[in-house]
């Protein structure tokens, strides 16, 4: 028997025992019988398989077979194998087979090999053109893609239709609007302007590009309207923040017919995300799973960020843990939806075991993480995740660094702010507010204001966030004059002050004394006062026992929300300070009726790095009587000095905390107790309050201040406090 006839039964034997029972073999077999028969063959055999009553015969250099082959491949090393074979029978200049084995080369993540190919190509034609543009789009080289575009008619090639959606793809990629506005006129001059899937990715070209217009031009042209069409263009107004116009259009899709598909779905989602709708969300999640695309990755993202957006953080971080490895996008919106809806403590361990899983980290990541830093008011921590920052490529993103300024200063040092501020480069007005807004917290009024002088030196003009900053900065620290010149600067710029600034004002001049100008100021406000105005005269009357412009005042604000427990207890405070009880009595009836009742006072202070809270008279701590010791000697101490209890504040501070045992017992007195017990001496202790501070312990923290040599930062709801040596950087003004 020859060595043809034992090949030929061996071949036949293999093939009748996979592709007549529909097995296709794989390309190991192939390669391995293709190079045993040309081991019997003085010239190598080229063969293509086929049946013929039972035998199989062999044809030499059949293209298709070939072709077969490279569809079969999956290494490399496949294509090094078939190359050679294409080398050995004259076929490398097929064009046909070339351009099979480039596109598969990029299939295959092969682009440099894919290059050579091209390279080594005479006379590539338009397939082989498409073949390398489309490898080097798909794989995201979208300046290759882009050069290759360009070389391919430098060389007199014309494009064809399936050429401008890869190009287009690049041009999206790249943000190269002009470059693609040539190509769109050149699908015209190659009479592919019609072709569906150029017009396709045109809309989504133009929608990429922030050319929303354009897309809907190109969109209003298309005769036929594909899941794709529709898809493209309510993306693209869902990514160019017109969510209501991407919802509207989606309304027309389900109209006309087109069947929903999932990537449509995802875009939907972030319009209702958006649109802070949930509701409707949830409708669109309710088909979700009836279509059986729930456990789609992209919706999964979506999902968790419609309902983490949406203040539902448990349902959220359901579909988070389905994903077994979380990507950074679906990290982004996890600690997002933490960080904005008071879930501080899980944003910032989220955070933490994506840095130790090795997810990578973007702006976005970093500014989310530090604002659930800021919440939770550590400064150890907000140190730990600026040394984060330091080592990564975002430790001069403007928008990070903007975000590390606002954190400090919430964390109680605005120093650490300040040095922030002094090395980001390129500072923009957001940058400078973050600054300003930062003084105005710590009651650093003149610093402010230099700051903002400092910015208009710059030639960085201010918006409206940074006069409501200033104006803060000029509320807390007493600066009536100052901050009513610069009120009125607002209009040098053209910007129309809001209620924001209008209650800035009001509070100025209330809490400075000024409650009949305050009024008249509010009756003449060019628009209508909200509730923060409101608010800000009532506490300015609670201030100066105004009881009449007190009640217009808590009139308007019932008006506007009657179950707002602190307007109630504000006009109770009014009353009290008046020595009116039945209008104190009847204030809190009303309360009672309506099931109102008052926050109560809670304060924690950082030990270790380590947060403990406490609540007024709370004895539920491990070491609540060596706390109670130590606030006994405190109280010992205050007499000693001649410190008399503000009993008044009782009545005063409804709102925050009423004595249950002795004004000593309030929770910021308990917390500075265990911090005196638990840390060195000499060491600052930072405590926070949710709560405003309340007179007589304002008044005690000062003193301690200087009993025990420490300085003591309180950040309550308004601001912060800071104790030293017997005074407060408030100046009493608060």
């Amino acid at each position: 028997m020859d060595g043809w006839t034992i090949i030929n039964d061996l071949l036949w034997e293999w093939v009748a025992d996979g592709w007549i029972y529909g097995k296709m073999p794989k390309f190991e077999d192939i390669a391995f019988l293709f190079s045993s028969i040309n081991q019997y063959s003085s010239s190598p055999l080229h063969i293509y398989p086929s049946c013929n009553h039972g035998r199989l015969y062999y044809c030499y250099g059949d293209i298709s077979f070939y072709a077969y082959l490279l569809g079969s491949s999956t290494h490399k090393k496949h294509l090094d194998q078939i190359h050679a074979q294409l080398l050995i029978s004259g076929l490398q200049q097929n064009g046909f087979l070339i351009t099979k084995l480039v596109n598969v080369s990029s299939d295959i993540g092969c682009n440099f090999y894919a290059r050579k190919l091209f390279d080594e190509f005479t006379d590539p034609d338009v397939f082989l053109w498409n073949a390398i543009v489309r490898g080097y789009s798909k794989h995201n080289m979208f300046g290759d893609a882009l050069e290759m575009y360009s070389r391919m008619q430098a060389m007199g090639v014309s494009p064809d239709a399936f050429t401008f959606p890869h190009v287009l793809k690049a041009c999206s990629g790249l943000q190269a609007l002009e470059f693609g506005r040539r190509v769109h006129g050149q699908t015209f001059r190659y009479r592919s302007a019609c072709d569906a899937f150029v017009q396709n990715s045109l809309v989504a070209f133009y929608a990429k590009c922030c050319q929303i217009g354009r897309a809907r031009m190109v969109f209003e042209r298309l005769c036929d309207r594909s899941i794709v069409s529709w898809t493209s263009i309510i993306s693209g107004y869902a990514q160019n923040g017109e969510p209501m116009e991407a919802l509207r259009i989606f309304s027309q899709m389900r109209r006309s017919n087109v069947k929903i598909d999932w990537i449509a779905l995802v875009s939907v989602l972030r319009a209702y995300t958006d649109v802070e709708d949930l509701e409707q969300g949830k409708a669109i999640h309710g088909c979700l799973i009836k279509l059986g695309l729930e456990s789609e990755t992209d919706l999964l993202i979506s999902l968790t960020a419609m309902y983490a957006k949406g203040g539902q953080v448990t349902v959220a971080r359901s579909f988070f843990d389905q994903m077994e490895e979380p990507g950074l996008i679906l990290c982004n919106a996890m600690i997002s939806g933490y960080a904005k809806n008071g879930h501080a403590d899980e944003a910032v361990e989220l955070f933490r075991k994506m840095i130790a899983k090795n997810i990578r980290t973007d702006s976005i990541t970093l500014r989310s993480a530090i604002l659930g830093v800021a919440q939770v008011g550590s400064l150890e921590l907000a140190k730990w995740i600026d040394d984060y920052v330091s080592r990564t490529e975002y430790k001069t993103d403007i928008f990070v660094n903007t975000a590390l300024i606002d954190m400090y200063a919430k964390c109680g040092d605005i120093d650490f702010a300040r040095e922030v501020f002094d090395r980001t480069p390129d500072k923009d007005v957001f940058v400078w507010s973050a600054m300003i807004v930062g003084y105005g917290l710590h009651g650093r009024g003149r610093e402010a204001i230099d700051t903002y002088y400092a910015m208009e030196q710059a030639g960085v003009l201010p918006n409206d966030v940074t006069f409501l900053a200033v104006l803060t900065a000029c509320n807390h620290s007493g600066l009536v004059e100052e901050g009513w010149k610069l009120f009125h600067c607002m209009k040098d710029y053209a910007i129309e002050p809001q209620n924001q600034h209008y209650s800035c004002v009001v509070d100025l001049l209330g809490r400075a004394g000024y409650v009949e100008k305050a009024y008249h100021f509010i009756m003449k406000m060019p628009i209508e006062p909200g509730a923060s105005v409101w608010g800000a005269i009532l506490n300015a009357c609670m201030i100066h026992r105004h009881v009449k412009i007190g009640e217009y005042a808590a009139e308007k604000l019932f008006s506007l929300d009657r179950s707002n427990t602190g307007y109630y207890v504000q006009l109770s405070n009014i009353y009290a300070s008046a020595r009116m009880w039945d209008c104190v009595a009847k204030t809190r009836a009303v309360m009672k009726r309506k099931g109102l009742s008052k926050d109560l006072g809670y304060s924690a202070i950082e030990i270790n790095g380590k947060l403990q809270g406490f609540r007024v008279g709370d004895k539920s701590h491990p070491r609540s009587r060596k706390i109670f010791e130590e606030l006994e000697n405190l109280e010992r101490g205050l007499k000693e000095a001649g410190f008399v209890p503000h009993t008044e504040s009782v009545l005063h501070d409804l709102n925050y905390e009423e004595k249950e045992e002795t004004l000593c017992n309030h929770s910021e007195r308990i917390a500075i107790a265990y911090g005196l017990i638990s840390t060195a001496p000499g060491t600052t202790l930072r405590i926070t309050k949710n709560l405003r501070a309340c007179v007589n312990c304002h008044s005690a923290t000062k003193l301690i201040s200087r009993l025990v040599n420490r300085e003591i930062v309180v950040r309550d709801a308004n601001r912060f406090h800071h104790f030293k040596d017997g005074f407060c950087s408030c100046g009493d003004y608060w």
